[in-house]
């Protein structure tokens, strides 16, 4: 009789708990496709770093690495951040080989973690855009690309936080 008693507890608990996976698997949040992937590269050599943008299905050459986004999504500014870009990186090789080095998906939150460490040059995804200052390339068939969107005026951008909002006004001096 004791042994069913604890059946019956570990179904109780048990039985919540197997429901809270269908539970989030049903809540899937929305996916802003975006034409625009945005990368960082360190040249460990010179120590710089470089901002640049790709347009999806586009390949560009950084260093002896070629980058290529497939996709790039974003959420609403209404729901929590997260950017991600399914990206392949290939490696130009000093006999002019090309060679797969990286493919799977980069996520702009956590770089250190899904960032492309090469010997000399790193790559890593920062943000997605719906527009850039950079045309599209000859022949572009990704996701629609909005024109007349100015650096920092992009739609899926959070709201201000008040940081750089225009002069600060002078502090009060102590008596």
């Amino acid at each position: 009789m004791g042994v069913s008693i604890w059946k019956l507890a570990a179904g109780a608990v048990l039985l919540p708990l197997m429901s809270v996976p269908a539970l989030a698997q049903n809540e899937t949040s929305e996916k802003i496709e975006n034409p625009v992937a945005v990368f960082s590269g360190l040249d460990k050599i010179t120590g710089r770093i470089i901002s640049f943008d790709v347009y999806i299905g586009e390949t560009v050459q950084f260093g002896a690495l070629q980058v290529t986004p497939r996709v790039c999504h974003t959420r609403p500014a209404t729901e929590t951040p997260l950017t991600t870009s399914f990206v392949q990186v290939d490696e130009i090789t000093l006999n002019n080989e090309v060679r797969r080095i990286f493919s799977g998906w980069m996520y702009a939150a956590s770089p250190g973690l899904h960032a492309v460490e090469h010997a000399v040059y790193d790559v890593w995804l920062t943000d997605c855009k719906l527009s850039s200052n950079v045309p599209p390339p000859e022949g572009y068939s990704g996701p629609p690309v909005q024109q007349g969107v100015a650096d920092g005026d992009d739609p899926l951008a959070g709201p201000d936080d008040g940081v750089n909002s225009g002069p600060v006004p002078p502090r009060p001096k102590p008596f």
